[in-house]
């Protein structure tokens, strides 16, 4: 038997610049699936993603996803990407089996938080405040080239990588500490900074906004007093004063303590975001 790809539609352009296709997996031309891929310039100019694929429950466990999908990265590498993304819930058993069996590798995971009611107290001699002018041009400076080198670090071409980050930063930051929807501020001990945090509105469930915690980040030097805890409780706080009962993040999946520490705050992996180089 023949597992072929179908175009359901023309090759489509999206404002974002990404070209996107959907097709019919369809077995000796008879269909069993579909499959979406598209390109990912918002992470790279040469990167790829698998954004769905369901095969119809008759077919399953016969390799027609395996097929699809390695069809899939053969049309993606005509496009000229040279690595492909899957997000995968954690739930999705089977597609984790997958990715994992076609070589694809974890690279980060997004979590999410249902809040309570209440919020939740911060240590003793503990606070949060606004940053300052002069604080968040320092910032700013810092968490552009942090948020680049993070994905240089992981293969992005540093050109791409440091475009990517200013963009992204410009985005969400368009006024500045003025930019509505968001919070940016300094966790303080005994009247010292000792880390910053800065937190916006966005969707973190489909069709939920939420709080979302863009960077987060304890001082050096200030490292090991649970001061990273602390920065994670007073976005709870910055989240249930805005109204806001859900508190999404992104995290690499090699930052072990972070995953930890998230883990143990309560929060739970809704996507397993994984990639694969095409060589």
């Amino acid at each position: 038997m023949t597992t072929t790809l179908r175009p359901t539609g023309p090759l489509q352009r999206e404002a974002d610049g990404a070209r996107s296709r959907s097709y019919e997996v369809c077995v000796n031309s008879r269909p069993v699936g579909t499959i979406e891929i598209a390109t990912f310039p918002a992470l790279s100019a040469t990167a790829g993603t698998i954004r769905s694929l369901r095969i119809d429950e008759a077919d399953r466990r016969r390799g027609r996803g395996t097929v699809a999908a390695l069809a899939a990265e053969e049309v993606l590498r005509g496009w000229g990407c040279t690595q492909v993304l899957v997000s995968v819930p954690p739930e999705a058993t089977a597609a984790t089996r997958l990715a994992t069996a076609l070589g694809y590798t974890e690279r980060s995971r997004n979590m999410l938080k249902e809040l309570p009611e209440e919020p939740p107290a911060l240590p003793a001699q503990v606070e949060g405040r606004p940053m300052t002018e002069a604080e968040f041009g320092r910032w700013l400076a810092t968490a552009v080239e942090t948020y680049a080198r993070s994905w240089i670090d992981r293969g992005v071409p540093a050109d791409e990588a440091r475009a990517k980050s200013a963009a992204e930063h410009r985005k969400g930051l368009p006024d500045g500490l003025a930019s509505p929807g968001t919070w940016l501020g300094v966790l303080v001990h005994d009247g010292v900074a000792v880390g910053h945090l800065f937190v916006g509105r966005r969707e973190v469930r489909p069709g939920e906004l939420g709080a979302y915690v863009y960077d987060v980040e304890v001082a050096e030097g200030q490292r090991g007093h649970g001061h990273g805890r602390s920065l994670m409780l007073l976005a709870e706080r910055v989240a249930l004063d805005a109204g806001l009962r859900l508190l999404g993040l992104h995290v690499f999946a090699d930052n072990t303590p972070a995953v930890r520490l998230y883990e143990s705050l309560g929060y739970g992996t809704t996507d397993v975001n994984s990639f694969k180089q095409l060589l």
